[in-house]
């Protein structure tokens, strides 16, 4: 007890004295002595590089050697060509192969150092340093020409032919015809029943699918182009062919009781003749303002007169195809006693910013020939109009048919001509969308 009690026990805190014996480590040396170099005659390592790739570690793969590898006079593998192949990927093809020198220079040579650490030694073994690369396995074709021969169709035998002897239209076609086409795939060794398609093709048909199940009927595109044409809009279900163009829609109410009509109605009372600039007006107020039935028409035909005096007196503009309004004070004094409003009406439906284009033209010819058709109770002699509006026949034709009506030429026996008839019935003819025919 009294050894255990004279002995001093260490502050905390206070550090340990390192102690001085040296501890002896079962280390390798620090110095390795080549044993021996070793040059393999059949199999040499091989020291890979994969760039760009990361490479599975359970592939398997087969060497090859070219055929005149068996009678070289060289002694040593590591001289000799070799390949390395994997088909082990469910997917890929791995190929090892030596790149070859871009230079004059000679590869470098490569070893791999095997060491024995309890000895010391140093075993070394010429390699070979290659490049792994993967490619996307690629559908068996066959390699023999007597085979690619034998599977080849009839139309194959005539697309050859007109690639290798056709015009350059020929061969336009011909690769039009091969870009568009989706053969179906069959089985081995049977033309007759095709198999299920691929992933891929059935992508492409589900994205065709889906593009084309929000495209347009052709009813609904003929309804959109008839939407945007400059014309007047039609009542097409009207029943009796009065309702097709109501002068109250065409002109608007309000508009059509601001048309003066006294002055020729006291004109045609008294029996004295109507002065007028168009041809089609003269030939046919007299009679109309006279008949007290036909205030309606006599209505349309006044303001026909000034959509014409409209047209008349604006004069071609600076671009083609295109005509200038008068300022707005000298039209309201060409198309006096008009109303102001009337002439508004006019102005702002049939140009804009003063200008005719050839969207506003299109629109005023239209409403003329809708307007004829109520004056001439749905069938107009189209020469009087046609005249006033200085167009040709096929022109005037065109415009009547815009509206739905039908244009006919018949003979008048009495003056010995061919006069051309527009009639407006039911059901109504309107141009129909063109159809491209499908080229052979």
């Amino acid at each position: 007890m009294s050894d255990f009690s004279n002995k001093k026990r260490k502050r905390d805190g206070e550090k340990a004295v390192a102690s001085k014996k040296k501890v002896v480590l079962d280390a390798p040396s620090s110095i390795a002595t080549v044993s021996s170099v070793l040059r393999p005659k059949s199999c040499p390592p091989v020291i890979v590089n994969t760039p760009g790739m990361e490479m599975p570690s359970n592939l398997v793969f087969h060497s090859y050697l070219p055929k005149n590898a068996a009678t070289s006079k060289s002694k040593k593998a590591a001289d000799k060509g070799l390949l390395l192949h994997s088909t082990t990927h469910r997917n890929l093809d791995y190929t090892a192969r030596e790149e070859e020198s871009r230079d004059s220079k000679p590869l470098l040579n490569h070893y791999v150092g095997i060491y024995d650490p309890k000895t010391g030694k140093l075993q070394v073994v010429e390699a070979k340093k290659m490049v792994v690369r993967g490619a996307v396995r690629s559908k068996q074709v066959p390699t023999s020409r007597s085979q690619q021969e034998e599977k080849k169709s009839m139309l194959d035998q005539r697309t050859d032919l007109g690639q290798t002897f056709g015009t350059k239209k020929a061969k336009k076609a011909i690769q039009d015809k091969v870009l568009n086409a989706i053969a179906p795939q069959k089985k081995p060794g049977d033309g007759s029943s095709p198999v299920k398609l691929d992933d891929a093709s059935k992508a492409i048909l589900n994205s065709i699918g889906a593009v084309t199940s929000t495209m347009a009927s052709r009813e609904e595109l003929q309804a959109v182009i008839d939407e945007a044409k400059p014309v007047p809009k039609a009542n097409v279900d009207a029943d009796e062919i009065y309702d097709v163009y109501r002068p109250e829609e065409l002109i608007g109410a309000d508009i059509l009781n601001l048309v003066p009509i006294r002055e020729w109605q006291e004109k045609a009372k008294h029996g004295e003749n109507i002065q007028f600039r168009s041809r089609y007006v003269v030939a046919r107020v007299q009679a109309i303002a006279s008949n007290e039935s036909a205030e309606m028409r006599l209505r349309v035909l006044r303001y026909l007169s000034i959509v014409l005096l409209f047209y008349l007196y604006s004069k071609p503009g600076r671009q083609k195809g295109t005509r200038q309004v008068p300022p707005r004070e000298k039209l309201r004094e060409l198309l006096a006693p008009a109303p102001e409003a009337v002439i508004e009406n006019i102005r702002r439906k049939f140009s804009d910013a003063g200008q005719l284009r050839k969207f506003h033209i299109d629109l005023l010819i239209a409403h003329c020939c809708a307007l004829a058709c109520i004056v001439d109770n749905f069938e107009v002699d189209t020469q009087n109009l046609r005249d006033d509006l200085k167009i040709d026949q096929k022109m005037m034709n065109q415009y009547f048919h815009e509206i739905g009506a039908r244009v006919k030429p018949v003979k008048d026996k009495v003056e010995d001509r061919i006069l051309h008839v527009a009639k407006l019935m039911l059901p109504l003819d309107f141009p129909k969308q063109r159809q491209i025919r499908a080229r052979r």
